[in-house]
C-alpha cells in the first residue's frame, strides 16, 4: 500500500526529515491533513501495555497526538498511534508511511469511518482547499508514497481498529485510566 517505485516503504526518519525540510509540504500536511510536526507535546504521558515506548512525531488541532510505537533503534517498522484529547486511541499505519498515505488520501478518515460519504466529505474539503489535487500529489511524490483508493482505505482502517486492542491500547500514566478504541473494529459493528 505504501510502497515507493522501488517496492521498499520510506522509514519514519527519512519520511520526518522529508517534512521538516519542506515547508509547503509541512503545511499541507498541518492543514488539511491535520498533522502539525510542531505539536509534539501529548495532553499527557501515556503507555501502552506492552511496555513499547511511544514517541510523539506531531499533533493535530484538537489536541490529540501521533506516536510512534517501538525503540528508536529498531529497523523494523514502528506503527503509528493517534491518541485523542478525548481519551480515545487507535493504530493508523504499521509504519509512518501508512499513516501519512491515509492522512494525505483521506485527511477525514474519522468521518469517513464514521460512514459518512467520502464524496460529501472530499466536496466539502476541496470547498475549502481548491488545489487539494496538485497538494496531494506533490505531497505523495514528495514522500514516495503510493494514492490510498477508498476501499483500501476504508478496509485499512477496520485492520488498524482490530490491531489497536488490547497491545496498542494506552493507559495514562497520571490517572491510571485506559483509553477507548477511537474506531470500531469491524467485528463489534452493528
Amino acid at each position: 500500500m505504501t510502497t515507493n517505485h522501488t517496492g521498499a516503504a520510506p522509514d519514519a526518519t527519512e519520511l520526518l526529515r522529508r517534512i521538516t525540510a519542506d515547508p509547503a509540504l509541512a503545511r499541507f500536511l498541518d492543514w488539511p491533513c491535520d498533522f502539525d510536526l510542531g505539536r509534539r507535546d501529548p495532553v499527557e504521558r501515556l503507555a501502552l501495555p506492552s511496555g513499547l515506548p511511544l514517541h510523539p512525531i506531531a499533533g493535530c488541532g484538537t489536541g490529540g497526538t501521533y506516536f510512534l510505537c517501538g525503540a528508536t533503534e529498531t529497523t523494523a517498522d514502528r506503527p503509528v498511534l493517534y491518541a485523542d484529547s478525548e481519551g480515545g486511541a487507535t493504530l493508523l499505519g504499521e509504519n509512518l508511511a501508512g499513516a501519512l498515505t491515509l492522512l494525505i488520501s483521506f485527511p477525514y478518515w474519522r468521518d469517513l469511518d464514521a460512514g459518512h460519504p467520502a464524496a460529501e466529505l472530499e466536496s466539502a474539503l476541496r470547498e475549502d482547499h481548491p488545489t487539494l489535487d496538485a497538494a496531494r500529489t506533490t505531497a505523495l511524490t514528495t514522500l514516495s508514497l503510493t494514492p490510498l483508493p477508498l476501499p483500501e482505505a476504508l478496509t485499512h482502517l477496520r485492520t488498524m481498529a482490530t490491531r489497536t486492542t488490547p497491545d496498542f491500547l494506552p493507559t495514562s500514566e497520571e490517572h491510571g485510566e485506559r483509553y477507548d478504541p477511537l474506531l470500531t473494529p469491524p467485528d463489534s459493528r452493528p
